[in-house]
């Protein structure tokens, strides 16, 4: 899955990241809904004032803690209150307050919390731009102010810090950063993971249906076909002849039942989707079935098997059935003609089924039996029912006359004779 799709899915699902809406400053981070993080923040606020209270103690050649300076301390916690609706105004905040603090020389301490918190937030949102260019800034301020700046700013007599120790502010800002980018690969890898589950659910889904489609329009297509010619005998029958009537009437009885069990089978699976069926699928052992059926409308069809009958799948089995089961259900639709043959191949590596009749295309196919087929199911069924186990169908007039369909069906390596 590309990463284009996942960007715009996570787009779709998170609408609160927006832009050109409402006043600037609404623009420069996400706006999600959902309860702000007082409790995180507060917390955050009394430990940055408890903890800078007791390290001051041991820096006396520090400005003493004024009103100025507790009012910085809690500032940077409170600009953490907004941190998952503007990330960007919160890193650029917390890090303008902690270089203020650090240019008025009051004492160290865990003021730099905030901070850490912020450029977390905003690294993980998607800012890491912003994030990088805050705290960059924010060491280059501290930079200056400790080796240059220090002359002209409290406390008064303070001397320039070592490099050394520059360095290991660097190298601080540098793990805090690496730990944001890895927390942040690992939340996008997680999203990803979630859409891909997502569409791959959605995949099974439309797969589902299109099963469960290609077996209702298989089963009712056929047997409809086959009352629909019966009840037409037995209409043109009834006075005439009743006994070949009552023929007519058995054979739409038995294909009504037929297709009523293999729809309630179809209807049970959607039911109970985990369940095995209640009874096999059918499978090429079946063709008798459909050549009698297909007789009982007035068509002789001649089955014949060549090469020895390879191990199919229970669902390649099933594909090859409903191949013949359509064709031949089409020969009765479309066709004027009276017989047909069924020749099923069996090769070392694929099995070949073909069927052929010789024509021509009834008056009710339109503009040609090609034509009418192309524009259905029947064949779009039957060639998604092949292209499942790699196979293809292939159809369309014979230069003698009639109608050929053609279908090939590969075998996997383990069910190779």
């Amino acid at each position: 899955m590309s990463t284009e799709r996942v960007h715009r899915v996570g787009e779709e699902q998170a609408p609160g990241r927006w832009a050109g809406q409402g006043p600037p400053w609404r623009r420069w981070g996400a706006a999600p809904s959902g309860r702000l993080p007082w409790v995180s923040s507060l917390a955050v606020a009394v430990f940055q004032c408890v903890g800078t209270n007791f390290a001051s103690h041991r820096q006396a050649d520090r400005v003493d803690l004024d009103p100025l300076a507790w009012l910085l301390l809690v500032s940077g916690p409170a600009f953490l209150v907004i941190r998952h609706r503007y990330p960007r105004v919160t890193v650029f905040g917390t890090c303008a307050v902690v270089t203020a603090y650090l240019a008025a020389g009051y004492p160290y301490g865990p003021i730099f919390l905030s901070v850490v918190l912020a450029c977390f937030s905003a690294v993980t949102s998607g800012h890491r731009r912003a994030a990088w260019s805050a705290v960059g800034l924010t060491w280059l301020a501290h930079a200056l102010v400790t080796h240059w700046l220090y002359r002209w700013l409290p406390p008064g007599g303070d001397g320039a810090a070592g490099w050394w120790q520059e360095m290991g502010i660097a190298a601080w800002v540098l793990v805090v950063l690496a730990l944001s980018e890895l927390a942040r690969l690992r939340r996008e890898r997680l999203v990803r993971e979630r859409v891909e589950r997502e569409v791959a659910e959605r995949r099974r889904a439309d797969e589902e249906r299109l099963r469960i489609a290609r077996e209702l329009h298989d089963v009712l297509a056929h047997s409809i076909s086959v009352i629909n010619v019966q009840a037409g005998v037995g209409l043109a029958l009834l006075d005439q002849d009743p006994e070949q009537a009552r023929t007519a009437l058995t054979t739409i009885k038995g294909a009504s039942k037929e297709a009523l069990g293999e729809v309630r089978q179809v209807l049970d699976s959607l039911r109970t989707p985990g369940s095995a069926p209640r009874s096999p699928a059918p499978g090429l052992d079946r063709v008798p079935e459909l050549t009698e059926q297909a007789a009982a409308a007035g068509l002789r069809v001649e089955v014949r098997t060549e090469g020895r009958r390879a191990d199919l799948s229970p669902g390649a089995d099933l594909a090859a059935f409903r191949i013949v089961q359509e064709a031949l259900t089409n020969v009765i639709r479309h066709s004027e003609a009276r017989g047909a043959r069924v020749v099923l191949r069996h090769g070392a590596n694929a099995l070949h089924v073909s069927i052929d009749d010789d024509g021509p295309a009834s008056s009710a196919a339109g503009g040609g039996r090609a034509d009418t087929m192309s524009g259905g199911n029947g064949l779009v069924g039957m060639r998604e029912r092949a292209a499942a186990f790699g196979g293809t169908v292939e159809a369309g007039p014979r230069p003698d006359g009639g109608f050929r369909v053609l279908a090939r069906i590969p075998l996997p390596p383990e069910e190779t004779p």
